[in-house]
């Protein structure tokens, strides 16, 4: 199937396919769209990233009435994914009168309610608030046409197969169910066995979720620190022709704006610009006239530009069907190609979870220092200027200058001379260090203060692997900790410190909310 056309949905429906961007069903969406539009069930056995979201939301969609009664329900393993998937229905759903809502803990159980109340045809939710609800009256399932069970073996690991379950027999028996996971083991094949009325089984093949002649980097950068990054990664690459892609319209204005000042030859694209706008960047783009095309996802889907040398993800993509999306537009026709990938501290885990998809290898790179890049653009200059003296042609600029060196050293006349033509871009200044003060901690080292301790389960082991994992810094990195009642000392190596702050300023432990903060020396002890 080569068009969603064929799938004969309804034109709102269509339509926001349509803006979306989606040029052409997946093989996941060719198979489950006309099973689940025909009330089958279907298990879908598919990775993260073949476009299993929109294989089971555009028929719930479709099939979605204007009632105020919860029509159908997503039950997922988190928080992030819920959002996720909300968020895709709500793109598909834009021109239709159909509500979703996604129903999680951490959020206000409050505004769930009132949303509840108002009328809402599909909720994407965790088991343990969408059981809560049940239990409170304040969610009904008795008009309940589809149960979808997303990331299923993942649920199952997490211990919800009772929450599942409870759920599951709130809801109507001739309901249509659908399961997607990743892998089937046996847990999964009970609860399909016990729950499901003869699914029709739709296996995926995943070796379509990498790249092979795509090198793949990242760069762990602050959010602040963003912009001077990239700036410092393209400066000391060979970047041809490249890609950056932004999360939203806004940042890509911004974004474009802020490299075109720095003098790079860049433009945008986005949703917002007409047909004619549109066309003009690509024709700079393909010609050659700008080096760097800062867009969307959607803006970036049907482009076919078969030189393309650099993708830079300068937003994190949300999902691994996105990263690989964007990374396949280098790597074309035989040609190597090269992914660069900017991540934050909080973004740390979803890297994880792409490398894990795509079991592909992406290799970690420090941001270059000043000092690199002027040695980098050294090298360039160094290797323009030996060109041209090889190329000849220098009469007229030797008498221009036959006076001068007389006068002057000849190396000072050549020293000005680039200085003028570099514009100055060859001088070194200094990098920015993120200054957290004195600390109190032992030398090369920044000592933090949280605000948990023993009596929320704490050991050093705890805060250890967290520190790792939450800011992908190495375990290395960790000095001394000290842990008491209410609250922990910890200590990180300098150069992790800026990763850690960010990463775990505002974050949970064991369900606890984190604050954590540079400690305070001061005499007899130390204070936040």
């Amino acid at each position: 199937m080569t068009s969603f056309l064929e799938f004969e949905l309804s034109k709102k429906l269509q339509e926001a396919i349509d803006e979306m961007g989606y040029e052409e069903p997946s093989p996941i969406q060719t198979t489950c769209i006309p099973l689940v539009l025909s009330g089958r069930d279907v298990i879908g056995q598919a990775q993260t990233g073949t476009g299993k979201t929109a294989a089971f939301g555009i028929p719930l969609v479709e099939a979605a009435g204007t009632g105020r009664s919860v029509q159908a329900i997503i039950l997922l393993p988190t928080r992030e994914l819920a959002i996720q998937v909300a968020g895709e229905l709500r793109k598909i759903a834009k021109f239709k009168r159909v509500r979703t809502l996604p129903i999680y803990g951490g959020q206000s159980i409050g505004h769930q309610i009132r949303a509840l109340e108002q009328g809402v045809q599909i909720v994407i939710g965790t088991p343990g608030r969408v059981l809560d609800h049940l239990r409170r009256g304040t969610l009904k399932l008795d008009k309940v046409r589809t149960v979808v069970l997303d990331e299923a073996d993942e649920m199952l690991d997490m211990g919800f197969i009772e929450d599942i379950e409870a759920i599951l027999q709130e809801t109507p028996s001739d309901r249509q169910t659908l399961l997607f996971s990743a892998t089937i083991p046996p847990e999964v094949r009970r609860l399909a066995s016990r729950y499901m009325k003869n699914p029709e089984h739709v296996q995926m093949v995943t070796n379509e979720m990498t790249v092979p002649l795509i090198d793949q980097v990242y760069y762990k950068v602050l959010e602040r620190t963003k912009l001077e990054s990239i700036c410092r990664i393209i400066d000391s690459e060979d970047v041809t022709l490249g890609i950056v892609f932004c999360r939203t319209k806004r940042g890509v204005d911004e974004l474009a704006e802020a490299l075109i000042s720095r003098g790079y030859l860049a433009d945008g694209l986005h949703g917002d610009l007409s047909q004619a706008q549109r066309d003009r960047v690509m024709k700079r783009f393909r010609s050659g006239e700008i080096e760097l095309l800062i867009a969307t996802d959607v803006a970036a889907r049907g482009i076919d530009v078969g030189n393309v040398t650099h993708v830079v993800n300068y937003d994190m993509p949300q999902d691994t069907e996105s990263y690989v999306h964007r990374i396949g537009r280098t790597g074309r026709a035989g040609r190597r190609g090269l992914a660069i990938t900017l991540v934050t501290p909080r973004e740390f885990k979803l890297l994880k979870t792409i490398q894990r998809d795509t079991k592909a290898t992406i290799e970690s790179r420090e941001v270059p220092s000043l000092e690199d890049v002027a040695e980098r653009q050294a090298e360039q200059w160094r290797e323009r200027l030996q060109s041209t003296v090889q190329e000849g042609s220098l009469a007229h600029y030797r008498a221009i200058l036959g006076k001068l060196v007389d006068e002057l050293d000849p190396i000072d006349v050549a020293a000005a001379a680039l200085k003028l033509a570099s514009a100055g871009e060859l001088e070194v200044a200094s990098d920015e260090k993120y200054d957290f003060g004195e600390t109190g901690g032992a030398p090369g080292m920044v000592r933090f203060f949280l605000n948990i301790g023993r009596s929320a389960r704490m050991s050093p082991g705890d805060i250890v692997r967290t520190i790792s994992e939450e800011a992908g810094v190495p375990v290395a990195a960790i000095g001394k900790i000290d842990i008491f009642d209410k609250f922990t000392f910890v200590e990180v190596h300098e150069e992790s410190a800026p990763f850690v702050f960010e990463a775990l300023r505002q974050t949970r432990v064991n369900g606890m909310r984190v604050n954590l903060e540079p400690a305070r020396p001061r005499s007899g002890g130390y204070r936040r």
